[in-house]
């Protein structure tokens, strides 16, 4: 027997057919918000090939000269790059290369401008500033000595400002290596030069020139890759006994 919605509601409690009713009316509602969202979605889509996009150097209504690129505003600064210190930046004062650090030479300073010099500049120039390095030795454009009479005289930030702008075959290493560790290389360079040209009268007084290694120590000779081969460099090793087995003195 088919019964309608008024006949069942006779069969109901009138509480319990309400919240039947109230619970049909809400689901319907979800579903048919649902549906409405999937239609909305649907409608928002748009693919890369049609999305709109503004072409470079286009004319725009939008200003009064109609450049859609605009100007950087007068002062604007990129953040991080204020360089208010124009000595630390450039090395120079004015148009002239500056002759003093920007900050007090320590022994941490010393260590990192070493380590720096190592890596970024001891390929060409060779560990000790001679020009003589690795790079150069396989057919590469001999710099400069850090030990000739006009570098020695030159002043800090001459050396600074080369690595900032380069210099000749020498590319600039900006990018590389950030300021303080220019200044560090810098002061190394220095070390450098007075290590070749220092005399007893530069010696603490209290302190003495040692003439040999340290106990323990082992100075390697210099290797020139350059060289001519001689019977030491050329000397087979021992080879085992063909039949295997160690080899009897």
């Amino acid at each position: 027997m088919n019964l309608t919605a008024a006949a069942k509601a006779d069969f109901l409690p009138t509480g319990r057919y309400a919240r039947l009713k109230a619970c049909s009316t809400r689901s319907a509602a979800a579903g048919l918000l649902a549906v409405v969202t999937l239609l909305l979605l649907a409608g928002c889509r748009e693919d890369m090939q049609v999305q709109p996009y503004q072409r470079p150097l286009v004319e725009s209504d939008f200003y009064a000269d109609h450049r859609s690129e605009r100007p950087i505003i007068a002062g604007t600064v990129a953040r991080g790059h204020l360089q208010s210190d124009t000595y630390f930046y450039t090395g120079k004062i004015g148009s002239n290369d500056g002759d003093y650090m920007p900050f007090p030479v320590t022994a941490e300073v010393m260590a990192r401008g070493q380590q720096r010099f190592n890596i970024y500049c001891s390929p060409c120039h060779g560990e000790v500033g001679d020009g003589n390095g690795m790079i150069v030795q396989r057919g590469f454009k001999h710099p400069p000595s850090y030990h000739i009479e006009r570098l020695r005289r030159a002043p800090i930030g001459y050396f600074f400002d080369v690595m900032t702008n380069g210099f000749g075959a020498m590319q600039d290493y900006s990018q590389q290596v950030s300021p303080a560790d220019r200044w560090a290389i810098a002061a190394y360079i220095r070390a450098l030069q007075l290590s070749q040209h220092a005399t007893e009268a530069d010696v603490p007084s209290g302190q003495t020139v040692a003439s040999t290694p340290p106990p323990g120590v082992f100075i390697a000779p210099a290797y020139d890759t350059q060289g001519t081969t001689d019977a030491a460099s050329t000397t087979v090793p021992p080879q085992p006994p063909a039949g295997g087995g160690e080899q009897k003195p």
